[in-house]
């Protein structure tokens, strides 16, 4: 096995990606519970998107479809996933750096799950509030939101990648 993931197999391409998003969802978790920074309802939407990307590269994994229809498909749906966690994050990032005039806190995911119907806790969760402006952790002048950004962009196209990428004769 070659050390340049273009190179790998698809089936490696895509268990590698589902590697990624675990790891990235396992630091969330651990920056939670290790270092107290609570998430906001939009690094809660966050997390499952990278979950949703991540459940896609597993099956596309698993499966590894020999037909290039087949992994184009895979292709597209990884990529929509990674698109939905690209426009949270990217929102995300856009509260941060146009924090609202006046702060105000969401209540917890739980309670608006309870008392709101579904698309009445995703426009509020959407529209952001003073808790999802506050950058609570940075890392190379980054906010956690940026870098989820970051790997959305680059699982997206990582994914596009080894799904329309042309393959040799003895190359799964």
């Amino acid at each position: 096995m070659t050390f340049n993931p273009f190179r790998w197999t698809f089936r490696s391409q895509c268990l590698a990606g589902f590697a990624a998003c675990a790891a990235l969802i396992g630091f969330a978790i651990y920056s939670q519970f290790a270092w107290g920074l609570e998430p906001c309802p939009m690094c809660i939407f966050q997390r499952l998107a990278f979950a949703a990307l991540g459940l896609v590269f597993l099956v596309a994994g698993l499966h590894a479809p020999r037909t290039p229809g087949s992994r184009h498909a895979y292709g597209i749906l990884g990529f929509l996933a990674a698109a939905v966690g690209m426009a949270l994050a990217g929102r995300h990032v856009w509260l941060q750096l146009n924090p609202p005039e006046i702060p105000g806190c969401l209540p917890p995911l739980s309670f608006m799950r309870e008392t709101m119907s579904t698309t009445g806790v995703i426009r509020r969760v959407l529209t952001g509030s003073g808790d999802c402006s506050a950058v609570d952790w940075s890392f190379l002048g980054l906010s956690m939101p940026a870098w989820s950004l970051v790997w959305f962009v680059l699982l997206g196209l990582f994914f596009l990648v080894a799904a329309f990428r042309t393959r040799r004769r003895g190359q799964r």
